[in-house]
């Protein structure tokens, strides 16, 4: 699912402040404006520690100070695309998390998500006079990235931004974890499984780029969503219910193989749910390369599966791919799909990373919090303005919220705008009451 990353561009004053409570409370609250429908104080809570944990996730596992171009390219980074220094017709360019904060602070920037096997552009030949402020000394082109549309805010097969202005349909995009392009629901060529979060999935274009998989998606894939049971594919890997009695014994058969090399074993009665722990889905180590070849082993079953449309994948499914040396040569490296087979290179891996590394930095005084850090480069009385600011709007706003609490009340869009507004009026009144004037 398309992820958006909130942040604020941090500066003198309060006005960071509250440019971070709109940030976090208004696009959820102007959602259900025109709705009868309001919010609680818990609802919104709940979501935003919800966002600042995906938030974490992604940046976390990139370093927000320091270039990443001395690490060469990187297994996996957030990523962005300016079209202030690279507008659309020029040559596409990817920064990495510090240089959007330090080198393109206030320009017009993509949010990529995550890439991988990346190296920061950022000051290289493709910026012309811009040069990088935390590491200059670049090479003119990295010539092993790989760019596409995304680059210059485009996705999907139909080639749009996102979100579309011109879209009137509400829909959600997904990522291909092979050429990590998002799409569109609707244009994915086959219906979106419930549960999408839990699982992976790779395009139709990826698939036949790789027609190996197709062998594997016979077996393995997430078969298309019921009602009775729409998490299904998430315990199984073999075909569901109600499929043709012709071919489904040996379809059994070739996955009790595979269970038999030391992997999961299916289930045939129940499944697990859907909210299952993000760390669950990647349980168990690879397994060891078999003596035989898996692939052959599964071509060899007599059952296809129809090859058309994406295809999703359930948790853990990579370690079920064959790894002998055949395939390491004749498969995955000439269709590019190496990464398929080491562990670390999917999102959840990298998000893992990122949310044990803040854990590790929260236990020291700064770590690495934004805040702390621009305090850091301001004069004393600067510091001590945004402070007393900051702590003076924690209070009010505490306030304000504490009695709708205490009255058991919602919040609605409009008390959020009346709070502020009356934060922005106070604002003046004391910056019109500092003016001095002399005859």
């Amino acid at each position: 699912m398309f992820r958006f990353i909130w942040r604020s561009t941090f500066c003198p004053g309060t006005g960071t402040c509250i440019h971070t409570f709109f940030t976090f409370y208004f696009p959820r609250m102007a959602a259900n404006e025109g709705d009868e429908a309001t919010v609680s104080l818990v609802d919104v809570l709940e979501e935003d520690e919800e966002l600042e944990n995906e938030a974490s996730a992604v940046l976390a596992g990139s370093d927000s100070e320091k270039c990443s171009y001395p690490e060469g390219y990187v297994k996996r980074q957030a990523l962005y695309a300016c079209s202030t220094c690279t507008p659309k017709g020029g040559q596409p360019a990817g920064v990495c998390l510090a240089c959007s904060y330090k080198c393109h602070e206030g320009h017009d920037l993509f949010e990529l998500y995550t890439k991988r096997n990346f190296r920061c552009d950022c000051g290289n030949g493709k910026f012309e006079e811009m040069r990088c402020k935390l590491y200059s000394d670049k090479d003119q082109l990295n010539t092993e990235n790989k760019y596409s549309h995304n680059f210059v805010g485009l996705y999907c097969t139909c080639n749009r931004p996102y979100p579309d202005p011109e879209d009137p349909v509400e829909d959600e995009m997904i990522q291909c974890i092979a050429c990590e392009d998002w799409l569109h629901g609707r244009h994915l060529g086959c219906p979106v499984p419930e549960c999408v979060e839990l699982q992976e999935m790779v395009c139709e274009s990826c698939m036949n780029n790789a027609p190996f998989l197709w062998a594997y998606a016979t077996h393995l894939a997430v078969p298309a969503a019921t009602k009775a049971s729409p998490c299904k594919a998430e315990g199984e890997v073999t075909n569901e219910e109600g499929d043709r009695e012709e071919g489904k014994n040996t379809t059994e058969e070739a996955s009790t193989s595979l269970n038999n090399q030391g992997e999961e074993k299916v289930k045939s009665n129940g499944v697990p749910g859907c909210k299952r722990r993000h760390q669950e889905m990647e349980g168990g180590s690879p397994s060891k390369a078999p003596s035989e070849c898996r692939l052959m082993e599964l071509g060899g079953t007599g059952t296809e599966r129809a090859e058309f449309g994406a295809v999703f994948w359930p948790s853990a499914w990579r370690t079920k791919l064959c790894s002998c040396v055949s395939c390491k040569q004749k498969s995955y490296a000439e269709a590019g799909m190496s990464f398929l087979l080491d562990e670390s290179d999917t999102v959840l891996a990298y998000e893992n990373k990122g949310k044990t590394t803040e854990q590790e930095q929260a236990g020291t005084a700064e770590g690495r919090d934004p805040l702390m850090s621009a305090l850091n480069t301001l004069g004393r009385v600067q510091q001590l303005e945004i402070i007393h600011g900051y702590n003076d709007m924690k209070t009010e706003l505490k306030d304000f919220l504490q009695r709708f609490a205490a009255e058991g009340k919602v919040v609605t869009p409009e008390d959020i705008r009346q709070f502020f507004q009356q934060q922005q009026n106070r604002k003046r009144r004391r910056a019109n009451a500092g003016q001095y004037y002399c005859s």
